[in-house]
């Protein structure tokens, strides 16, 4: 007997693993943002461009002791959000998993939805942060405009290559059988 097509609707999206996947992909994004451009190449971090913000935040530049610890507390608590998410991307992966265990899933699909997930996280923190309110810039100085282009194109790279990634994954039905799961005949 056929599902019904809601039916199957809810039961793909109960185990789908997409949402989980975005939500890693944007903790994950967010890591790699605080984690190199922050604290490796020390680049920027969250409030080194209130000098010419369009929000009216006081200036801490980072190359003075209170300017780098206000700094320091707002990276800390930007790292808080990642964090958040992958925990969360965590909790929905394990949820998906023991939900339907015997559905088999290709890597192509959670890896695919990992990328857009990054994607969405260099897109939304890259207008908001470098373009709306300016409190920071990938790299600031000479040809700052760019480097956050560049940036947001990353974004837009990452989503698409992330899409087309999980559209070439294999339908789960189709997913050869692992050998401790095949029937054997008579």
């Amino acid at each position: 007997m056929r599902s019904s097509p809601r039916a199957t609707n809810r039961q793909d999206t109960e185990t789908s693993l997409a949402l989980p996947g975005v939500v890693l992909g944007v903790g994950l994004g967010g890591f790699v943002d605080g984690i190199l451009l922050h604290q490796i190449l020390q680049w920027h971090h969250m409030l080194t461009s209130t000098d010419t913000d369009r929000i009216g935040i006081d200036h801490y530049p980072a190359d003075t002791v209170h300017g780098l610890e206000i700094n320091t507390l707002w990276d800390g608590l930007f790292h808080t959000f990642p964090w958040l998410a992958v925990l969360i991307g965590l909790a929905l992966l394990y949820s998906r998993v023991t939900h339907a265990r015997q559905r088999l899933w290709t890597s192509r699909s959670l890896w695919g939805w990992v990328l857009v997930g990054w994607g969405l996280f260099n897109l939304v923190e890259g207008i908001i942060d470098h373009h709306i309110l300016g409190i920071h810039h990938v790299r600031s100085g000479d040809h700052q405009t760019l480097w956050d282009i560049g940036f947001l194109i990353l974004g837009v790279a990452l989503v698409l290559i992330g899409w087309a990634l999980q559209r070439t994954a294999k339908p789960y039905d189709d997913a050869p059988p692992r050998a401790d799961r095949r029937t054997s005949t008579p």
